[in-house]
């Protein structure tokens, strides 16, 4: 029975369509697997387990009488814990007056999932109010990752990868603004997809504060999962206009732009001066680039769109904490404002940045997303050229567990160099993101110190079936989802 813990979904709803074995059987097998491994990983912090066995026993009933809710029908699901579940219990990490918040109404994502048949039995940690790109928080501890506990799970969306690679779940929902599914995903060895920008519903998720109505900008919803048909399969389900739109319009994402490998024109970028990546990682990437040629892929080394990184690392910090700014509470608003009006003129150091982008005037902010959509013709040029660009999720994999309080002054080793910590966010995971383009993470294979290389896959807008079908095509020839050791 534990092998079918690390199946995909897909293979999973095939064996309850054979019923060759049943939700509720299913369901028992991830909650037992949830107990013995929480002191290992922690990755799940709230459970439904009642209400959700209740759910699993109808749903065999229905699959035996022929009587199917959605393409999910019985498939036992976790969210993360920045979604709003009715009845459940949503904490966004333990935030501040939200550590018993129930809500009545579930996030649009999570109402898709349940539409489509999906049990949604439990909730995955994040780092508070999803503000990390580490796992951990004062009400539910850190998330470990499953390859070795010592080192981070990446974040936000820490607990939605561990739960898919450590086989606790058949499929996670998590959020992505700057590389909150895809970082997670890489550092963990599994599939993450950080969906076009507007196409998935983020009503629901928090932050904003409980009850926002406007989408933040740069923010996503998407899944997570042991492959990348998982991927399309989910995105199926939560990828639509929403009701007050669909009365004028509806989605329909178009297929993938290619049939096999050897018909894709790739392009590559893996690595830069301004967000160097680390040796074993680039190593790992590189050689996965030599094993996609010989399967007879196309890939462009040389290709870039048109910008440099530092261009688009600078924009990105602009519109991020723009967008961000609104949720900060008045008080610390106005510190950032006092802090930034007593900053020398020629201070151009990342928390100068950092304050300056805090507090920018709307002026400013619209003027930076004008930069934007011009950055996004010039994505739209290359991408008459090519169909995607590989390149590092994160500058390196997984890294050690580091909670020091002050996040401005952390830094990340890159090959023996210490890198701003929070500017880590700034390059690879800001390509797809500031341009609101479609970002695949895919698995393929371990650096030499055995640690889960990650690549990203960033797509045209709105061809998001394509992003996926090329992590796919990747990750059959450079690696795929591997279960890890002794879990």
């Amino acid at each position: 029975m534990r092998e079918i813990a690390f199946r995909s979904a897909t293979a999973l709803l095939a064996a309850l369509e054979k019923k060759e074995v049943g939700s509720e059987e299913l369901l028992k097998h991830f909650l037992s697997r949830i107990e013995r491994l929480s002191g290992t990983v922690n990755a799940v912090v709230t459970l439904d387990a009642e209400r959700a066995l209740s759910e699993a026993r109808a749903c065999d009933a229905e699959r035996r009488a022929g009587d199917l809710r959605g393409p999910l029908h019985g498939l036992p699901v976790t969210v993360k814990d920045s979604f709003e579940t009715a009845g459940l219990k949503t904490t966004s990490g333990g935030a501040p007056g939200l550590e018993a918040y129930v809500p009545e109404k579930d996030a649009k994502a999570v109402a898709r999932l349940k539409a489509a048949g999906a049990i949604v039995f439990g909730k995955t940690n994040l780092s508070t109010l999803a503000m990390d790109i580490q796992t951990y928080n004062t009400a539910f501890g850190t998330t470990n990752n499953p390859w070795d506990p010592s080192l981070t799970a990446g974040g936000s969306s820490g607990g939605s990868a561990v739960a898919m690679s450590a086989g606790l779940s058949a499929l996670e929902l998590g959020s992505d603004l700057g590389g909150s599914i895809r970082i997670p995903a890489a550092f963990c060895g599994v599939f993450g997809h950080r969906p076009s920008f507007g196409i998935v519903p983020t009503r629901g998720h928090i932050p904003g504060p409980p009850g926002t109505l406007a989408a933040p900008d740069l923010e996503t919803a998407g899944p997570i999962a042991r492959s990348a048909d998982d991927l399309d399969l989910a995105l199926r389900v939560v990828a639509r206009a929403d009701e007050k739109d669909a009365v004028a319009w509806h989605l329909k994402l178009p297929p993938p732009r290619r049939r096999g490998l050897s018909d894709y024109r790739l392009a590559a970028w893996l690595d830069d001066s301004v967000a160097p990546v680390d040796a074993a990682l680039r190593e790992r990437l590189e050689a996965a680039v030599s094993e996609l040629r010989a399967a007879g892929a196309e890939v462009d080394t040389e290709a870039r769109p048109g910008f440099t990184l530092a261009r688009n690392a600078r924009l990105f910090m602009r519109v991020l904490y723009g967008s961000m700014s609104p949720g900060l509470a008045d008080g610390q608003f106005e510190k950032l404002q006092s802090r930034a009006a007593a900053l020398a003129p020629d201070d151009d150091s990342f928390r100068a940045r950092l304050t300056r982008d805090s507090v920018q005037t709307h002026r400013d902010f619209e003027l930076a997303r004008e930069a934007r959509e011009r950055m996004r013709g010039l994505w739209t040029e290359f991408f008459r050229r090519y169909d995607a660009l590989l390149c590092p999720v994160f500058p390196s994999p997984a890294f050690p567990h580091d909670q020091s309080p002050d996040f401005a002054k952390r830094t990340l080793a890159v090959n023996g160099v210490a890198e701003p910590y929070l500017g880590t966010l700034l390059g690879w995971p800001a390509l797809a993101g500031l341009s609101s383009l479609p970002g695949t993470a895919a698995p393929v294979g371990f650096t030499r110190d055995g640690l889960p290389a990650g690549i990203q896959v960033v797509g045209p807008y709105l061809e998001d079936r394509t992003a996926i079908h090329v992590a796919k095509l990747v990750a059959q020839v450079a690696g795929g989802y591997v279960p890890p050791p002794g879990l």
